[in-house]
């Protein structure tokens, strides 16, 4: 109830600051300061590296603390009781994972597993909640961050929902070569499999395997000899044809 009442609080500043200033309002925030934060919020430094495919917390395990991704990649995935796996987000440097905790989850309800390697910034979940609830400009900054993570939620449930396999595939690329955030988008992508990327939009392998031969051919994606993916902004093209 506490953190419930931090996040109420919190949005309301949010959405009253935004509704103040128009620079704010044509933009979305897409990258959190993590150094002004920690600053800010007095909080300490615990750093831990993970190397690439390393879980970094197991469905099942306690919930201890809100982590930051510094360097790398981090893809979270959900297993049913059949052993089905869904893959729910590949995140990257600047997002956070683990808040689920401060809504009081005690133990995680999904895996984090590294996929590069992959240096995290550890915050225990008492010290983000006291910073939260004592310090009003460290709280805003948190909750529009996770207001932009809820957005970015609900537009990959209508992707889901009402786009082809190929549109679903082709934002997927672009969001994990951060296309749509402030400053330059990455054109080189996390490594992920092609079975991965099949789970993230809901189709086959086979199906990826097809598309991703497709952008090859029309100069939307390109190999490296280490076979890395590079993406091209004509990849756009795809995302934003009726």
């Amino acid at each position: 109830m506490l953190f419930c009442r931090m996040v109420n609080s919190a949005v309301r500043r949010v959405r009253d600051g935004v509704s103040r200033s128009p620079k704010i309002a044509n933009s979305r925030i897409s990258v959190f300061d993590v150094e002004s934060f920690l600053g800010l919020a007095g909080l300490g430094r615990k750093i831990a590296n993970f190397a690439s495919k390393e879980t970094i917390f197991a469905q099942g395990d306690p919930a201890t603390s809100v982590m930051f991704i510094q360097e790398g990649g981090v893809k979270l995935s959900l297993v049913n009781e059949s052993g089905k796996e869904a893959v729910l987000a590949i995140l990257g440097p600047a997002d956070f994972f683990g808040e689920w905790c401060l809504a009081g989850q005690s133990i995680w309800m999904a895996t984090a597993t590294a996929i590069a390697p992959t240096t995290v910034l550890v915050i225990e979940k008492d010290k983000m909640i006291r910073v939260l609830h004592e310090q009003n400009e460290v709280s805003d900054r948190f909750i529009s961050y996770m207001l932009e993570r809820n957005l970015r939620a609900e537009e990959d449930l209508i992707d889901q929902l009402f786009n082809s396999s190929e549109k679903r595939l082709a934002r997927t690329l672009l969001l994990l070569a951060r296309y749509g955030a402030r400053g330059q988008p990455e054109k080189l992508i996390p490594k992920v499999s092609q079975e991965t990327l099949a789970e993230m939009i809901g189709t086959t392998r086979s199906r990826v395997n097809f598309f991703m031969n497709k952008f090859r051919k029309l100069g939307f994606i390109k190999y490296d000899k280490h076979s890395q993916t590079y993406i091209e902004q004509s990849l756009l093209s795809v995302v934003l044809h009726d």
